[in-house]
């Protein structure tokens, strides 16, 4: 690479990964010599960028904190002020912004003054977020210690407490983060259990970075699962998690026509399902595959807030009668303290009906 300018913001982009870069890697990323490493490293400090070195076999190049903000086109406020608005994305599983939150906000912290961090801090333990409850809160410090240990290719050990609530202690090593725009997912190679897992990253607690270093894995192309493993090959972190999500919860193929437009239908559901197609008449159907829980798709197809009618999967269809039947029941005083199996007494209205039927 020739062209010294954009040599330099391709370096600077590489050393903004928290990990340590070794010159010969570093080198070999740009196809220039180790001397046009080191000369490009007192370019980039001549400019304001703290770069440290260490010496010896395994030394490298790092980004580092400095006393000052190095030279991003942000003040000090514009600092505090986008660290904290991607802790926000990045803590609640925002679709579409989440992952580009977590990739931003680790390079951003590790960069942040020492004052500027705790000013991000103390904002953000002193703010409660007001959140529709669609998906699991995460504290930001834990992705970016995930997502820090991922790319620099570092050994993690946490807690994890499994949807049974049994509490276990984990050596992993990091593969990727991935989101579904609910929850946020770790696909990582599980040392002591020898196979490949994924792991809700709401259930984990104190990720620590051990600092030992490691060479990733091909990622099994077959056989993913939560807590289970196998195949050989190399994968897509997001399909093994599909895969794995398919073994824990069944496929469900929905088949849903809604009353209201194409459009208002789609901006009230979530992107993975897909958008409705308009049925000419004013109203749209929505055909799609997932693998989300029976109960989280009835409430996100009530609360789409139009008539609607599942023609399919039939389990779908059996749940929301049986959830019809308790809203209705709950909407009526009379039976607000009646026991399931109990036999329904009308209400004086339902008996004034009757009586002008018959």
């Amino acid at each position: 690479m020739s062209d010294t300018p954009a040599r330099l913001l391709k370096l600077l982009s590489l050393l903004q990964t928290p990990r340590e870069w070794p010159g010969g890697e570093l080198a070999e990323r740009l196809d220039v010599s180790p001397r046009t490493i080191r000369r490009d490293i007192d370019r980039l400090r001549d400019l304001g960028y703290p770069v440290e070195a260490s010496r010896g076999s395994v030394g490298g190049y790092r980004l580092v904190a400095g006393a000052a903000m190095p030279p991003l086109l942000l003040d000090d406020e514009e600092a505090v002020a986008i660290a904290v608005g991607l802790r926000a994305g990045a803590g609640h599983a925002i679709e579409g912004v989440d992952e580009a939150s977590v990739r931003a906000l680790a390079k951003l912290e590790q960069v942040l003054p020492s004052r500027l961090r705790h000013r991000v801090s103390v904002l953000q333990n002193a703010t409660v977020p007001l959140t529709r409850g669609d998906g699991s809160t995460i504290d930001p410090r834990t992705l970016t210690t995930l997502a820090s240990a991922a790319t620099g290719r570092e050994r993690l050990r946490f807690a994890y407490r499994s949807g049974d609530g049994t509490l276990t202690k984990r050596q992993v090593e990091p593969y990727r983060l991935v989101s579904t725009g609910q929850r946020w997912y770790l696909v990582a190679y599980d040392i002591g259990r020898e196979d490949w897992r994924t792991f809700r990253v709401d259930r984990v607690g104190e990720p620590y970075a051990t600092g030992a270093r490691f060479t990733p894995r091909p990622l099994p192309v077959e056989g993913a699962g939560s807590d289970a493993g196998g195949g050989t090959g190399s994968g897509d972190a997001a399909t093994f998690l599909a895969r794995s999500m398919r073994r824990m919860q069944p496929e469900l193929r929905l088949d849903v026509w809604f009353g209201g437009p194409a459009e208002f239908v789609a901006a009230r559901l979530p992107a993975h399902l897909g958008a409705p197609e308009p049925d000419g008449e004013g109203g749209c159907r929505l055909r799609a595959s997932c693998t989300d829980s029976l109960e989280w798709v009835a409430l996100r197809l009530a609360l789409v807030d139009c008539e609607f009618s599942v023609q399919g999967p039939p389990q779908l269809v059996a749940y929301l009668e049986g959830l019809g039947a308790r809203l209705t029941r709950a909407a009526r005083p009379a039976d607000r303290h009646r026991r399931p199996g109990d036999r329904h007494r009308p209400t004086r209205s339902e008996q004034g009906e009757r009586g002008e039927q018959g």
